[in-house]
């Protein structure tokens, strides 16, 4: 048991469901899928954004994932969190429940969302990822260090292909395909309001394509290719029109190397309002 940072509440790595955790969406009765069956009848049978939220943070479809993030919650942590509690659990969507811009990210990291319990917080992707958003006008403030720090997105929601970390950053195709249910109902659910996209990463955006075609949602032919800026146009079964933006994931890979700079995320988001 280690002190959240936040809260300075003891707690158990991984962190049980119901237990307290800040913003923990799921209590002990969650229902937990054990397969890509189970996810598929989970996410199908979810009313709303907060019960999938609850059923994706305690998923263990994956054991290869499972194994793997809490491996790194229980004896991987990095140093500088060596004193802290790892959620060690699927990350949740997080942000608006009516988003006018779903984003579309890759999966967790094994020590940011991973420790966390938070999309994209508490790691140099997430730095980048929510001052953008703030700049844009999404995020309530331009730093996401802890679940409970008082963030709130509106008009935007976060979500990844994949929710738990992977081991090297690296899902299976088979894990992404599972996962994928999931992010089939964030887009059922997200479509009466949503009016934009927002693919991070080629494997983003392959993902947010697979999803739409799976619900029935028509998409230009030949596929749309990824790329920084990449636009394309959606139309779900009820003829609403979405469109798809793409832009470079805001990895360290990209950040560090200026493949991926400030005033280009800038731009982009810039087309999503």
């Amino acid at each position: 048991m280690l002190p959240h940072p936040l809260t300075g509440v003891p707690f158990a790595s991984p962190v049980p469901p119901g237990s307290g955790w800040p913003d923990d969406p799921a209590d002990a009765g969650t229902p937990v899928a054990h397969s890509a069956d189970e996810v598929v009848d989970l996410a199908r049978s979810a009313a709303d954004v907060a019960e999938l939220d609850a059923r994706v943070s305690v998923c263990r479809a994956c054991p290869r994932l499972v194994g793997w993030r809490e491996s790194v919650a229980v004896s991987g942590r990095r140093a500088g969190f060596a004193d802290q509690p790892y959620w060690g659990r699927p990350g949740p969507g997080f942000g608006d429940a009516r988003p006018r811009l779903l984003v579309v990210g890759l999966a967790p990291a094994a020590n940011g969302t991973n420790r966390t319990g938070r999309m994209f917080t508490g790691d140099r992707s997430g730095d980048w990822l929510y001052a953008a958003l703030h700049r844009a006008g999404y995020a309530s403030q331009p730093t996401s260090r802890h679940a409970g720090d008082g963030l709130e997105l509106t008009g935007a929601r976060i979500v990844a292909a994949v929710r738990c970390a992977p081991p090297a950053n690296k899902p299976t195709p088979e894990e992404r395909r599972t996962c994928g249910h999931w992010l089939d109902r964030e887009l059922e659910l997200a479509a009466p309001t949503a009016r934009c996209l927002l693919a991070l990463g080629a494997i983003g955006w392959d993902a947010a394509l697979a999803a739409v075609r799976r619900l029935g949602w028509t998409v230009p032919r030949p596929k749309p290719r990824f790329g920084h800026g990449a636009e394309s146009h959606l139309i779900t079964p009820q003829g609403r029109r979405l469109r798809l933006l793409g832009s470079y994931h805001v990895s360290q890979q990209n950040t560090f190397t200026g493949k991926l700079t400030e005033e280009m995320l800038d731009a982009v988001l810039a087309r999503t309002r």
